[in-house]
């Protein structure tokens, strides 16, 4: 991959310090420090680098987390580099300088530039990807804009995040469509048997199937490609939940055989809170309506998604520099050291007494989010999380749904093995508590 080459790693991290136009001698000790550990990793595969705790310490240099926190919940919302953060507060003084001259007249000339950065990331076209807040919002615009009638069918499960199946049950009270849910045993590295959970509820009423890529509970990773390719072969459109997937591990959104994909960015991306996209291929536009509307709502520019008026333009100009940051580590490299992260920990619990794993370390099936679960007599998923935080101020997430129960751990690329150890550390203690 060309990122990987020298020059362009030092190309691109030049973009990330306080200016091109400054020489290493005026950048921040962070700045040049990670300067030469990308010079120095180039010659090294995704798969070596993943264990070079001496790289990644460079890049949670990057980072301004608190370090009286092991922040171990980064799928809810991930800190922005510092790079991001300080390109948000530069356009967000800007914008306070003359607020509907330097917001409409001056950033927002900067959407087209953005639209096509993501969709280089994405393997998508810019005419086929519009920036959205969230992926609540991406996906609720899907959702409610597809023109379905009374006894169509939805094809979804039980596992999906709350705001969809919410925003489902809502067209289905409004509208008379009906929903078929489906119940998945997770965690499960049973290709087939995923695959079948959704293609056996098809019938010739189904218009949609909703897929989450990455199920935000345990990080279980759905075949997306053969259900979608299945459902296709029947006429049915496919909407992908990518929230936990994207910047995540490494795929394309058309590659996903997806017709319509919404996602954050401040989740995996690192961008600003409140930043995500929606994609709709190219030829299913026209007949998707907006949600906030638009002139023609028939019209097939993706544009017409983007209708929401007033908004934080320096929040969505700073997604730039977090593309950025993510193209310097590269997507492959990522998705390695994020699998590493948690396959770590996970070898370290698994044969605890007492101690139950909810994910798949195996790759495909699973990457950077892991559940654990010590279900012992009267214990509930909320008293391990307490306990991780109280006792090592380790931030996590508890989770009690639809069967899969535990606390889920989310780390990123700025968590180091030393707060990994603690968190064994941690485990080991509560599994011996009586």
């Amino acid at each position: 991959m060309s990122l990987f080459n020298r020059r362009s790693f030092l190309q691109t991290c030049k973009a990330l310090t306080a200016g091109s136009v400054l020489s290493t001698l005026t950048q921040p000790v962070w700045s040049r420090n990670l300067h030469r550990a990308l010079e120095t990793a180039s010659n090294k595969t995704p798969e070596q680098l993943a264990s070079d705790e001496d790289f990644w310490s460079y890049i949670q240099q990057s980072y301004t987390v608190s370090p009286n926190i092991i922040n171990l919940n980064n799928g809810g919302v991930a800190p922005s580099p510092r790079t991001v953060q300080e390109a948000m507060k530069r356009y967000f003084d800007f914008s306070n300088e003359a607020p509907s001259h330097f917001m409409w007249r001056i950033l927002d000339q900067g959407r087209e530039p953005l639209r096509r950065n993501l969709a280089r990331i994405a393997g998508c076209l810019p005419e086929e990807l519009a920036i959205q807040r969230n992926a609540s919002e991406a996906l609720e615009t899907i959702i409610f804009g597809l023109p379905l009638k009374a006894g169509d069918e939805v094809v979804l499960a039980k596992q999906d995040y709350p705001n969809m199946m919410n925003a489902w049950k809502q067209r289905e009270l409004r509208d008379g469509i009906k929903l078929i849910w489906v119940n998945l045993q997770l965690p499960s590295e049973d290709t087939d048997y995923l695959v079948k959970s959704y293609t056996q509820a098809f019938t010739p009423k189904t218009k949609v199937v909703h897929l989450t890529h990455t199920i935000n509970w345990n990080g279980q990773i759905l075949p997306v490609r053969k259900i979608a390719d299945a459902a296709h072969q029947k006429g049915i459109e496919v909407v992908v939940d990518g929230a936990h997937s994207f910047a995540h591990f490494e795929f394309t959104v058309p590659g996903l055989g997806a017709d319509y994909f919404g996602t954050s960015l401040h989740k995996w991306l690192s961008a600003c809170i409140g930043s995500g996209f929606l994609y709709v291929k190219k030829e299913k536009i026209k007949n998707l309506f907006p949600l906030f509307a638009a002139p023609d709502a028939h019209v097939d520019d993706i544009r017409k998604f983007e209708n929401l008026g007033t908004r934080p333009f320096f929040i969505e100009q700073a997604i730039g520099k977090a593309i950025e940051f993510y193209e310097m580590i590269g997507a492959r490299r990522k998705e390695q050291r994020l699998l590493y992260l948690k396959n770590y920990w996970m070898e370290k619990v698994k044969d605890i007494p007492g101690i139950q794993l909810g994910t798949s370390m195996k790759p495909g099936f699973g990457c950077g989010i892991g559940l654990v679960n010590c279900p012992k007599p009267g214990r509930k998923p909320d008293d391990l999380d307490v306990y991780l935080f109280n006792n090592y101020k380790i931030h996590a997430t508890n989770v009690d749904h639809e069967g899969i129960l535990g606390v889920r751990l989310t780390p990123n690329v700025y968590t180091s093995i030393t707060q990994l150890d603690t968190l064994v550390e941690a485990i080991h203690e509560y599994a011996k508590k009586e």
